[in-house]
């Protein structure tokens, strides 16, 4: 039972931290509300169980996280098309993947907002492909938003807005992912709903 109450405990104290990060949820928020408002769109990606994050957080967006009658924001999860993802891997290797859909779908004023839980390894190769994503969207003039783990790796240095989980365990971190981006949700909603 002491591991059950410990784990817990970890996890709690690490989601208490986040309201340190106030400033960059506020500024993300604000990014978001200015790309509705300018019509342009969020195209989101993640790996793994940062890839369900994006799905759930686009879905947030798309329809409604609590304001029943608020109007949609327009967002685009990277991987939702598994025919394209498979062949588009198939042929030309996963790294790619996330770089072609910003090539597809992404414009001067969209914001391509990331979720990681290490934010790229070169020397491992781990999440490169959202790396791969990141500099493709800087040739486009994309606003980069990022929500990263551990050191932050390179998306830590090539994103616009940068919101990072001082933590080591991908479990805590993806924890602290999802409480961040409800947040988000929960203010952008209040803030359309005062419209």
């Amino acid at each position: 039972m002491k591991n059950i109450k410990n784990y817990f405990e970890q996890s709690s104290k690490n989601i208490l931290n986040l309201s340190n990060h106030e400033k960059e949820i506020l500024k993300v928020c604000d990014a978001i509300l200015k790309c509705k408002k300018d019509n342009h769109k969020i195209l989101v990606g993640g790996n793994g169980g940062s890839c369900s994050d994006a799905e759930h957080f686009v879905c947030e967006l798309q329809c409604t996280y609590k304001a029943h009658n608020r109007a949609p924001i327009s967002a685009i999860s990277l991987a939702s098309l598994p025919a394209a993802i498979t062949a588009w891997s198939n042929d030309f290797g996963f790294l790619t993947y996330f770089k072609r859909q910003v090539q597809a779908h992404g414009n001067k004023g969209d914001i391509l907002f990331l979720i990681s839980t290490g934010g790229g390894n070169e020397q491992n190769g781990a999440s490169m492909s959202l790396v791969e994503a990141a500099r493709e969207a800087k040739k486009k003039d994309m606003k980069i938003v990022s929500l990263i783990g551990k050191s932050g790796g390179i998306l830590k240095d090539i994103s616009d807005i940068v919101i990072l989980v001082e933590n080591n365990v991908t479990s805590f971190i993806q924890e602290a992912h999802i409480s961040i981006l409800h947040c988000i949700c929960e203010i952008i909603d209040d803030q359309l709903l005062e419209k």
